[in-house]
């Protein structure tokens, strides 16, 4: 199934001159839905995954998915000062200053493989941060899968430099 089907494009939002890309439509449609889940489990069954970890928020509603299907735990990687115990906080940039993302200190296990997942990849900071975060916490990011890449912003590029595998399930150019 081509999931970017079932995305549903918004134009002039946030701000005039974006095209956002909203995945609640495909999370809406139980085909398209379920498709994408396979879609991001099929490329790591028979690899050793311990963990997935999903990146607020949307990040959750497909990280958790895939971590049942690969029968394995789940990492919310949130914004600052939403988890209630300790953490490892990591800052990335942001077009007009900085954010933080944050992990439980005691989410990975040093050794553990995690697949990181996400609903897009764009400049690819918040995804650059939460792996900064995993390997922190001692944990290999094995590969990186987002429903959505905008080629334009650089984003799988980033991330594929800090040699982590990147999967997409579509993209959408000139963003």
């Amino acid at each position: 199934m081509d999931v970017s089907k079932v995305i549903r494009t918004i134009p002039d939002y946030p701000k005039p001159g974006i095209m956002f890309r909203d995945i609640t439509t495909l999370l809406n449609d139980a085909k398209g839905f379920r498709s994408a889940v396979d879609a991001l489990v099929l490329p790591h069954a028979g690899t050793k995954i311990d963990k997935v970890a999903g990146i607020e928020a949307r990040g959750f509603i497909l990280g958790g998915a895939v971590a049942h299907q690969l029968s394995v735990g789940f990492i919310p990687v949130r914004k600052k000062g939403k988890l209630p115990w300790r953490t490892y906080t990591q800052d990335y940039a942001l077009e007009y200053g900085v954010d933080h993302v944050e992990i439980h200190v005691d989410a990975v296990v040093p050794g553990e493989r995690i697949l990181l997942v996400d609903d897009l990849i764009a400049t690819g900071g918040t995804a650059e941060a939460a792996i900064k975060l995993i390997e922190r916490a001692g944990g290999t990011v094995a590969a990186c899968s987002f429903i959505v890449d905008l080629p334009d912003l650089g984003g799988r590029k980033r991330v594929e430099r800090l040699g982590k595998p990147v999967i997409t399930l579509c993209a959408f150019a000139g963003e």
